[in-house]
């Protein structure tokens, strides 16, 4: 993760500093100042790692009092960071640092409000694909610090294997038997859009069937057919048009995983400032 956010970071100050801070050079150089970084409204606090990394890139004499924990929730106007140094500094890293905190803070709010939803049942919610590009490992990041899981990272670390490559293979059997004798050990995920399709999938031996956009009533009947028919036994996830509205009655159903692009794509940032508010000695 360490080299995840030190390249994040040298791509966000690379695309914001270009040639150099031109506003930031009006200040005398020598002159050292002192910000505070607050939050504006209820959120789980997510990115410290990031921001962090900003202004050791910039200018590691600036020193940062953090005030929260990480994944900590935080009220509005809640102070969250005192950072000392040279004002030029402060200034030029201000807003890629608060852009990595608001954006990581944003997906680990949201995080929490769909698992607030959720609470009394065993369901895990996981995330998708649906992130922003460059950010996938930050996002995941800010996900579990919101409370929720990780789906695969990527289209490397597991199988699911979707209409299309049922198609493209024959058939689900096809499709399961090629994953497994392909790479052992790999989790093998398959997508299913009816009942006849989850028992080929289970027949077949996935490890987790997803269960696409199946209706309440459906969802229920698959979890209890899974508990009761002799044999392998996999995981279920239900996935589709989930929404805050629609959730608690999927996850009441007994599925083991609810996947929620959501929490990723739809996230909002958090809303912050920062203030330089005396000068240093």
């Amino acid at each position: 993760m360490n080299d995840t956010i030190n390249i994040n970071v040298q791509h966000a100050l690379s695309e914001d500093i270009g040639s150099g801070d031109i506003t930031a050079a009006l200040i005398p150089e020598q002159q050292q100042a002192i910000a505070r970084l607050i939050c504006r409204e209820q959120a789980i606090i997510c990115g410290r790692p990031w921001f962090d990394e900003v202004f050791r890139q910039i200018d590691p004499t600036v020193t940062l009092e953090w005030h929260i924990e990480e994944g900590e929730r935080v009220k509005p106007d809640q102070l969250l960071v005192t950072l000392k140094g040279s004002a030029r500094s402060l200034l030029t890293g201000e807003r890629a640092a608060m852009n990595f905190l608001q954006t990581l803070s944003g997906t680990a709010t949201r995080c929490q409000q769909y698992l607030d939803l959720v609470k009394g049942t065993s369901v895990k919610l996981l995330d998708t694909r649906k992130t922003l590009p460059g950010l996938r490992l930050a996002q995941k990041y800010a996900v579990a610090q919101g409370g929720c899981h990780n789906h695969r990272v990527g289209l490397f670390d597991a199988f699911l294997i979707k209409e299309n490559h049922i198609a493209a293979c024959g058939g689900i059997l096809q499709a399961v038997e090629t994953a497994k004798a392909m790479a052992p050990g790999k989790p093998v995920e398959i997508e299913v859009e009816s009942l006849d399709e989850f028992h080929q999938a289970r027949d077949a031996g996935a490890d987790r069937i997803m269960l696409d956009n199946f209706s309440l009533t459906l969802l229920k009947e698959t979890v209890e057919l899974n508990k009761t028919l002799p044999g392998h036994r996999p995981e279920l996830e239900a996935s589709g048009n989930v929404t805050e509205t629609t959730l608690p009655d999927i996850a009441a159903t007994g599925v083991d995983y609810v996947s929620i692009g959501a929490l990723t794509k739809h996230c909002g940032a958090v809303d912050l400032s920062m203030r330089l508010t005396e000068t240093a000695d």
